[in-house]
């Protein structure tokens, strides 16, 4: 494929995650023809020193990519500063990229999804974000991708012309926003998006996600998304920093390359039904909800 774009892989203190998700890039098609970028927190704390330093062996290994950029941080930048800042660099130089962190395992053709989707819609400005990770929706009513306002953030692509819009301050997202941008923002009100919102403007949480989906909603953007999952996400086992145990993102994956991507460039009502629908029961039943309470306490 033409115009392989370069990969951002952002890595902190789990190694056997880490060398996982290398692993699964490096089969995908074009992997070695593409430029890896890895950004490499540093230590919290001295706790932390030994796996950040096996992490860091690990990308050191020899893997099967056009060529490998190592940035390892001399101190703690925790994840939202890491992100912000490692994207902002390859943007500057590539003008696109595509975007994982470390517990994130890409499907055989997921990269060629993404590199074919960034050509496609490189033009077309509504379109800020392709994502390729989706729930265990209903995709009875859905072709292989959509067009939707929701940006999926555990592994996605986008270009310099989109990401110019982020907006790291939430005082001035917030200002932004009225009640009916928060319902629809918030896909009236079934997801904790604006929870997480106002947990930012208080410190609660450092989500460059939630920000950049603000972002990209603020500015009446549009994301292609998988209807069926091209990745899969290994870190809700309790090991990461942000993530506790959780089944929600537990979905299958599909094995197959991409074939149809949608030139109507509006949301897709059926995606939007779908989306609602899986955000207002993800919690499941009471038995479910006190066995994951449960769970997170034993941690």
């Amino acid at each position: 494929m033409e115009q392989l774009s370069p990969i951002i892989l952002f890595a902190y203190n789990r190694p056997e995650h880490t060398q996982r998700a290398l692993e699964a890039l490096e089969l995908n098609d074009g992997a070695a023809d593409s430029i890896l970028y890895v950004f490499a927190d540093g230590a919290k704390n001295v706790g932390a020193e030994k796996a950040v330093q096996q992490v860091r062996d690990v990308i050191k290994r020899e893997w099967a990519f056009k060529a490998v950029h190592v940035t390892e941080r001399d101190r703690n930048w925790g994840l939202a500063n890491n992100v912000m800042d490692g994207v902002g660099q390859v943007m500057k130089e590539h003008g696109r990229a595509i975007v994982l962190e470390d517990d994130v395992l890409f499907a055989r053709h997921t990269l060629q999804y993404f590199n074919e989707a960034l050509i496609r819609y490189e033009k077309e400005e509504q379109v800020m974000h392709i994502g390729g990770f989706m729930y265990e929706l209903d995709r009875s009513s859905l072709e292989e991708t959509f067009v939707t306002r929701y940006v999926a953030s555990q592994a996605w692509a986008t270009w310099s012309r989109a990401w110019r819009y982020f907006e790291p301050n939430i005082d001035q997202i917030i200002a932004q926003f009225n009640e009916d941008k928060i319902a629809a923002f918030t896909f009236d009100h079934t997801m904790n998006f604006w929870r997480t919102i106002l947990q930012q403007q208080k410190g609660e949480v450092d989500s460059w996600a939630v920000r950049w989906y603000a972002s990209v909603f603020l500015k009446d953007g549009l994301a292609i998304e998988p209807s069926q999952s091209l990745i899969e996400n290994i870190g809700h086992d309790g090991s990461g920093v942000h993530s506790g145990i959780n089944t929600m993102f537990e979905t299958s994956i599909r094995s197959t390359p991409i074939t149809y991507f949608p030139t109507d460039l509006v949301e897709n009502p059926a995606g939007y039904a779908a989306l609602r629908y899986f955000f207002k029961h993800r919690k499941g039943n009471l038995l479910q909800r006190l066995y994951r309470f449960a769970i997170n306490k034993l941690r």
